[in-house]
């Protein structure tokens, strides 16, 4: 028999092998100073595109305020307990209320954290004789709900209506044979390549299949539709989500999420989410702090507006130099390179001790081999200044990368990880 830390041993993991070349710099990075447009790297001011503070939220000094006045007034741990015991409160249902009414659902339910709400929600919507249909390029949160899920699950190509509806019916042909019924996944925004979701496509086939829609929109909620209510709003769909889900995590800047739908439905949840009743109940003062942040999103139209003055300036001045953007629809900026994963490394690294301009890096296994993906997100918080410096850092790391400078900086490296493979 082997020891049960062998295969640990042996293999870091797709990530973990490159540790020793990476952490501290590409990987477990250290931001310091305040959350905003400029913070502190390895002892360098940087303009920062990789916090999802969409709104500016985060150190907007209302917000500092309440959070203070809270944290003061109820500390950290009030209340104690599960909600279901001893850890329900006014506040927590009038944030429930005020959220659900916010994204035009008949009711809400708290969550602890984003990823662990996702997955314990798709525990409880399905059963082993339903059927799991979801987006190829879902959310981590969302693929390891699905892996609790213990009857079939089929995934289609992403956003590809013909795949979505090949898939339908599959999963009708499965669902009349156990007796089940079938839940379709897939996100408002893809935080990685900044698309919609095709929402308002999904729902029209609700007039072929029968199958209910579960959306998680923690890039839109916010950032997207006419008063911020997010994806669904913004292609006129909302009623047509079965349930919905947004985190705290993006444009409240905040630690939390929640879900919405009919109230029967938000009822018969609150009493099967296991992560929720086997956990400490959100604390007061993120409560609190999620009403304040709730009525500044309701209340001041101008802070997204600025979000998306930014984002249009930024996403327009890339796509004018000749960078490719892919295909986003929303503030989520992803710019493809050609490249390796040493170039990567090195082309980053002069982004942030050269340029001043600190982003994150994707490359292969998330996105294929040969690219390169760098990430932006814009928020409410940068200027023209921010932009204008970040574009011409581009056009020079474009320059270096095709000229071939990165490939000579990176040899050592690239020699160091192919005798590690």
């Amino acid at each position: 028999m082997k020891d049960l830390f062998d295969k640990i041993y042996k293999d870091k993991g797709p990530l973990g092998k490159w540790a020793d070349h990476a952490e501290g710099y590409f990987i477990f990075p250290k931001l310091e100073g305040e959350v905003s447009n400029r913070m502190k790297f390895k002892g360098r001011e940087v303009i920062t595109w990789s916090i999802n503070d969409y709104l500016g939220l985060a150190n907007h000094p209302e917000v500092r305020k309440v959070d203070a006045e809270a944290g003061k007034k109820w500390g950290s741990a009030y209340p104690m307990g599960a909600r279901m015991m001893s850890g329900h409160t006014d506040l927590h249902e009038q944030l429930q209320r005020e959220l659900a009414a916010f994204v035009n659902k008949e009711a809400a339910y708290l969550l602890n954290f984003g990823y662990q709400g996702m997955v314990s929600t798709i525990d409880a919507l399905v059963s082993k004789d339903d059927v799991i249909v979801y987006d190829v390029d879902a959310h981590a949160c969302i693929i390891d709900g699905v892996r609790l899920h213990l009857g079939q699950r089929f995934t289609y190509r992403h956003n590809d209506m013909e795949s979505i509806e090949k898939n339908l019916q599959r999963a009708t042909k499965v669902a009349e044979k156990t007796g089940g019924g079938i839940l379709l996944i897939s996100e408002g925004v893809f935080g990685m390549r900044g698309e919609q979701g095709k929402l308002k496509e999904i729902i029209a086939l609700k007039k072929k299949y029968k199958f209910r829609f579960f959306v998680d929109d923690a890039h839109g909620f916010g950032t997207l539709g006419k008063t911020g209510a997010g994806t669904g709003e913004e292609q006129g769909v909302q009623d047509g989500i079965d349930v919905y889900f947004a985190t705290f995590a993006k444009a409240m800047a905040s630690t939390g999420a929640f879900i919405a739908a009919d109230e029967i439905i938000i009822n018969y949840l609150k009493y099967n989410l296991r992560s929720q009743m086997f956990a400490k109940s959100l604390q007061m003062q993120l409560v609190e702090g999620a009403l304040k942040r709730l009525d500044m999103i309701r209340t001041m139209p101008e802070l997204k507006e600025k979000l998306w003055e930014n984002t249009n300036a930024l996403q327009n001045g890339l796509r004018t130099r000749g960078f490719d953007l892919g295909t986003t629809q929303t503030c989520v900026t992803p710019v493809y390179l050609k490249g390796s994963i040493p170039e990567a490394m090195a082309l980053v690294k002069d982004l942030r001790e050269n340029h001043g301009v600190f982003c994150s890096i994707v490359v292969y296994p998330v996105i294929p081999k040969g690219l390169i993906l760098l990430r932006l997100i814009p928020t409410a918080s940068h200027t023209m200044q921010d932009i204008e410096e970040t574009l011409n850092a581009f056009s020079a790391i474009r320059e270096r990368l095709e000229s071939g400078d990165y490939k000579k900086l990176s040899a050592a490296v690239a020699k160091a990880m192919q005798e590690q493979e």
